[in-house]
C-alpha cells in the first residue's frame, strides 16, 4: 500500500478547509492500494481555522496540524510541511476549495509510469481577478527567464511529486525559498495535466495580497539566479559604449562645426536616466548582500509553535 501525503497551508480558510478535508478523504478511499496522511500548516491565520484543525485531528490521527508562530507565507509554510511528509508522493494544494481534487489519479499515474517527476494541474480558464492574472503572466515570464524553467510552465494549486523532489527541495534552508526555483532545480521532468478550476467555496478574496505577491517575486528574482546582476553589467557596458561613442560624436561635431552650441536640456536628460540606471543598479546589489547578511544570521525559514498528531524529530 502507497501512501499519499498532501500538504495544505492554511490561511483565512475557516469556512472552507473541512470540505477540502472531506473530498481528499473520499477521493483516497475510491483505491483500497493507497493510504493517506493531511499535513495541513496553520499560517498564523487571524480566524478560527486552527481550532478547527485541532476539532479534526482528534477524530482522525491521519490529519497532522502544524501550527507556526508567525505569518512566513505560503512558500515556507509549505516547506514545513515538506519536512515532516512520510509519503510515496506528496501532493500540494490550497485551503480554499479551488484545487479539484477529485481528478487526483490523473496526477498520480504519470508518475506511476516513471513518465516524468513532478506533475502540475493546467487550467485552461483561471478563476481569478485580472489584476491576479497580469502578475500570473509577469510571475512567469520572468521565471522562464531567470529559472530557466520550461516555456510555458505553471505550478498551479494543485500538483503532486515524487517523495526524492521532495527530500531534496527541503534541503534548502534560507529564508527565501521560492518553490517553483526549487523543484526545477531538482528536475525538469515536469508534467502539466489539464483540468478544470473551480469556483472559491467562500466568498473572500484570496489571501495572497500585492505585497506577498512582491516579496515571492523578489524571492525568484534573487534567490536563485544571477541573472539580474549580469544583465545590470551587460547594460553598464553598453551605457560605456554608448557614452564613449556618443562623447566622439560630440568632438568631432564641434570640430567641423566650431559654432555648434551644446544643448543643457539633453546633457541633463542624460544625467538623470544614467544616474537613475546606476540607482537601479545599486539596489539590486543592496538586494542581493542584503539577503545575503540575513541568511549569514541564520534567520528561519518558519518556527513551529506546536503539532499535532506529528512524531517529533
Amino acid at each position: 500500500m502507497k501512501l499519499l501525503s498532501f500538504v495544505i497551508p492554511c490561511y483565512r480558510s475557516e469556512e472552507t478547509i473541512e470540505k477540502v478535508i472531506q473530498e481528499i478523504i473520499e477521493t483516497v478511499s475510491q483505491k483500497d492500494s493507497y493510504d493517506y496522511e493531511i499535513i495541513t500548516i496553520n499560517d498564523s491565520s487571524p480566524d478560527q481555522v486552527y481550532d478547527i484543525l485541532k476539532k479534526l485531528a482528534e477524530t482522525n490521527f491521519k490529519i497532522k496540524v502544524i501550527n507556526l508562530s508567525k505569518n512566513m507565507g505560503k512558500h515556507s509554510a509549505v516547506l514545513a510541511g515538506y519536512s515532516v511528509v512520510k509519503g510515496d508522493y506528496v501532493i500540494n494544494l490550497d485551503d480554499d476549495f479551488q484545487s479539484p481534487v477529485y481528478r487526483l489519479w490523473d496526477l498520480l499515474i504519470p508518475l506511476e509510469r516513471d513518465e516524468c517527476d513532478v506533475t502540475t494541474a493546467e487550467y485552461l480558464v483561471k478563476k481569478e481577478s485580472l489584476f491576479k492574472k497580469f502578475g500570473s503572466n509577469i510571475n512567469l515570464f520572468v521565471s522562464e527567464i531567470m529559472l530557466d524553467k520550461p516555456r510555458g510552465l505553471r505550478f498551479e494549486n494543485l500538483s503532486a511529486m515524487k517523495r526524492f523532489v521532495c527530500d531534496e527541495v527541503i534541503k534548502y534552508q534560507n529564508p527565501f525559498p521560492f518553490l517553483e526555483g526549487l523543484i526545477v532545480r531538482v528536475t525538469k521532468r515536469i508534467k502539466k495535466i489539464p483540468m478544470e478550476n473551480r469556483n472559491r467555496a467562500d466568498n473572500n478574496a484570496s489571501g495572497f495580497s500585492l505585497a506577498k505577491s512582491i516579496s515571492l517575486f523578489a524571492n525568484g528574482f534573487t534567490s536563485f539566479s544571477v541573472k539580474p546582476l549580469r544583465i545590470a553589467s551587460i547594460l553598464g557596458f553598453l551605457f560605456a559604449l554608448w557614452g564613449f561613442l556618443f562623447g566622439m560624436y560630440i568632438i568631432i561635431k564641434k570640430l567641423l562645426i566650431p559654432k555648434v552650441l551644446i544643448g543643457y536640456s539633453s546633457m541633463m536628460a542624460v544625467i538623470l536616466f544614467s544616474s537613475g540606471l546606476i540607482m537601479l543598479m545599486l539596489g539590486m546589489l543592496g538586494e542581493y548582500i542584503g539577503r545575503i547578511f540575513i541568511c549569514i544570521n541564520n534567520s528561519p525559514q518558519y518556527v513551529i509553535k506546536e503539532m499535532i498528531n506529528v512524531e517529533k524529530g
